[in-house]
């Protein structure tokens, strides 16, 4: 009995973990943001437009996607941490905050909106995206109320993805694909 549950166990870990559609070596499936979408910083004032993933190109760019609450953006702030430190060259590296609102905790999609602006105000050249309706997680397969981070090479294919908290081990494969490519 005890092995049969085991394997029960072993299995749907593997499907949580394996849950997402997406594929090393492949370009990032296009998905289109219509409502809300990039956030802008124009003369001091704050804009949203529609945004294609189609944008993500020419640079190496790292995306998270993240629910839009704080559980979910903890889970991969060592990365992020890294990522800061380690200073790439804006020419040739850029990162990608992709939030869906759709997994924001009832009530607070106002307070999330909020801190995307401040981090806009603090890091203007990063790519910031409010996705209203969850497509992009529904388009791609990721894992509800979390965090996924997809590395893209300037052409747009994927170079590594991890829906979940990474570890350390994977933090630093990240940072050495980072700077293979840029």
């Amino acid at each position: 009995m005890k092995r049969i549950l085991a394997a029960i166990t072993l299995s749907l870990t593997s499907f949580i973990a394996l849950s997402h559609n997406l594929t090393i070596g492949e370009l990032l499936p296009q998905v289109t943001i219509a409502e809300k979408g990039y956030v802008d910083l124009v003369e001091g004032e704050f804009e949203y437009r529609q945004w294609s993933t189609g944008e993500l190109q020419n640079k190496v760019i790292l995306v998270q996607h993240i629910a839009g609450r704080t559980s979910a953006k903890e889970l991969n702030e060592p990365m992020i941490d890294a990522l800061k430190s380690s200073d790439f060259p804006f020419e040739k590296y850029n990162t990608a905050t992709l939030v869906n609102l759709d997994d924001a905790i009832w009530g607070t999609g106002a307070i999330v909106a909020s801190q995307i602006k401040s981090n806009k105000e603090e890091f203007p050249d990063a790519i910031f995206v409010v996705d209203e309706d969850g497509d992009l997680r529904n388009q791609w397969g990721l894992t509800e109320d979390s965090s996924a981070i997809i590395l893209l090479d300037p052409a747009g294919k994927i170079l590594f993805i991890k829906d979940g908290e990474m570890n350390p081990t994977e933090i630093d494969n990240v940072i050495g694909l980072i700077n293979a490519n840029i």
